[in-house]
C-alpha cells in the first residue's frame, strides 16, 4: 500500500515539475536565456570601479598606517633653532633660519643649510662641520626647534574639507589628503602639488637650496621660474598612490606647498541598465560616449527599451535640461554613429515594464541620478 502511494506521489511531482518548467518558459523573457556570457574584459573593468567613499577609506587606512613620527618635523625658513654644543658654550646659541633656508654658525666660514632637514639630521650635519673645521674633536650637539614659522600646507579642489594646516612634523601626501577628509564624488584621478623654491641669488647653482623643502620628486613635474623663486608642479596619479605601494608616489610635503585635486566631470547612466550610477571622467578632455557609458554600466537589462533612450543635457547658464533622443539599440548594433557625451550628461534608458512618459523622463532621471553612486574607473 505504501509503495503504491509513493509511486503516485512521484508521478504527481513529475507532472508538477513539467508544468513548472513550461510556466517559467512562458513567463521569463527569451532574452534572459539568450544573453551571451559576460565579456572578461568588461568584468575586469567593472571590478576596477570604485566609489569615492571606497577611495577615501583606502586613503584613511594608509595614512593611519604611516602615523605621525616623532622627530620628523622638517625645518623651514623662519624657524628658531636652539643649538647646544656640550662643553662648548661659545657655540651654543639660538639661531633663526633665514628665508633662503640657511643659518650662520660662529667660526664656521660658510652658512649652513637647515631647511629641508629634521632636527636630528641638522645636528649630525653640524657635528660633521665642527669636526671637519677642527673646532671640536668629538662634538655632542643637540638641536631643538623652539619656534615654527614655516609656511602652511594648503589643500584645495575636490576634497571633502579644503583646509590650510600647519604641520608639526613632516607630513606625506596621504596624510594631508586624509586630514582633508578625502576626495569628493566628482574628483579626478590626479593630484597636483605646487611647490615654490626660493632662489637666494641669480646664480642658477643656488636653485638647489630651497627654503620650504627639497627639489620636486621624480614624478611628472614642470618647472616655471617666478620672481626670486622656482615654481614646481608635481602630478601624482591617485591610482598609483593607493595601489602601487611605492613610497615615491607618497611624497613628503613642505611648508608653502599647495595640494590641489581637480574636479572632473560626471556622466550618469540611469534607468534600465545593470549598474545605474555616475561615472567620473578622469579629465574634462577624456572622451566618453554612449557605448562606453552603457558598457561601464554593465549593459542593458532584458526589459530595457534602448530605442527610446534620451540624453538629458543642461544648457550653459540655464537650469533646464534639454532632451536629446538617442537610439541606443542602433548604436550598439553599429547602425548609428556613437555619440559623444558631455560633462554632467544623463543617459536615461526607459524600462518597458514601466509607464514612463518621455515628458517625465527628465524628472525621473534627475531624481535617480541625485542619489546614484559615483564610480571611478581606474
Amino acid at each position: 500500500m505504501l509503495s503504491k502511494r509513493t509511486g503516485l506521489s512521484g508521478r504527481r511531482c513529475c507532472v508538477f515539475s513539467r508544468w513548472a518548467i513550461l510556466f517559467l518558459l512562458s513567463v521569463v523573457p527569451a532574452t534572459a536565456f539568450s544573453q551571451k556570457a559576460p565579456d572578461p574584459g568588461k568584468i575586469a573593468d567593472l571590478e576596477k570601479m570604485q566609489t569615492a567613499q571606497q577611495t577615501n577609506d583606502r586613503i584613511a587606512e594608509l595614512a593611519l598606517a604611516e602615523g605621525p613620527k616623532q622627530g620628523d618635523y622638517v625645518i623651514g625658513g623662519g624657524d628658531l633653532l636652539g643649538i647646544e654644543v656640550f662643553d662648548v658654550p661659545e657655540l651654543s646659541r639660538d639661531v633663526r633660519v633665514n628665508e633662503s633656508g640657511f643659518v650662520s654658525i660662529p667660526l664656521v666660514p660658510d652658512k649652513v643649510q637647515a631647511a629641508g632637514l629634521t632636527a636630528f639630521q641638522f645636528q649630525d650635519k653640524l657635528a660633521e662641520l665642527l669636526q671637519s673645521n677642527g673646532l671640536v674633536t668629538h662634538p655632542q650637539i643637540t638641536v631643538t626647534v623652539k619656534e615654527q614659522h614655516s609656511e602652511p600646507i594648503t589643500v584645495i579642489g575636490a576634497v571633502k574639507t579644503p583646509l590650510t594646516l600647519q604641520a608639526v612634523h613632516q607630513m606625506t601626501l596621504l596624510q594631508v589628503l586624509s586630514q582633508a577628509g578625502g576626495i569628493t564624488d566628482d574628483a579626478g584621478s590626479k593630484v597636483l602639488i605646487t611647490r615654490v623654491r626660493r632662489v637666494p641669488n641669480s646664480d642658477a647653482s643656488d636653485a638647489g637650496h630651497p627654503s620650504s623643502g627639497p627639489p620636486a620628486s621624480d614624478q611628472a613635474a614642470t618647472t616655471q621660474p617666478v620672481s626670486g623663486a622656482i615654481k614646481d608642479s608635481i602630478t601624482i596619479d591617485l591610482n598609483d598612490l593607493l595601489d602601487s605601494g611605492d613610497p615615491k608616489f607618497n611624497i613628503p610635503l613642505y611648508g608653502g606647498d599647495v595640494v590641489s585635486v581637480p574636479h572632473s566631470g560626471v556622466i550618469y547612466a540611469v534607468g534600465a541598465v545593470v549598474r545605474p550610477g555616475g561615472f567620473a571622467m578622469e579629465t574634462d578632455r577624456q572622451q566618453l560616449t554612449v557605448l562606453k557609458i552603457v558598457s561601464l554600466a554593465g549593459g542593458l537589462t532584458p526589459t530595457a527599451k534602448p530605442g527610446s533612450a534620451v540624453i538629458l543635457r543642461q544648457a550653459p547658464g540655464s537650469p533646464q535640461r534639454r532632451q536629446l533622443p538617442v537610439d541606443v539599440k542602433k548604436i550598439i548594433t553599429l547602425k548609428n554613429e556613437d555619440l559623444a557625451l558631455e560633462r554632467n550628461d544623463i543617459l536615461y534608458v526607459p524600462d518597458s515594464t514601466g509607464k514612463h512618459a518621455l515628458r517625465r523622463s527628465a524628472e525621473i532621471a534627475i531624481a535617480i541620478a541625485t542619489g546614484a553612486a559615483i564610480f571611478h574607473v581606474e
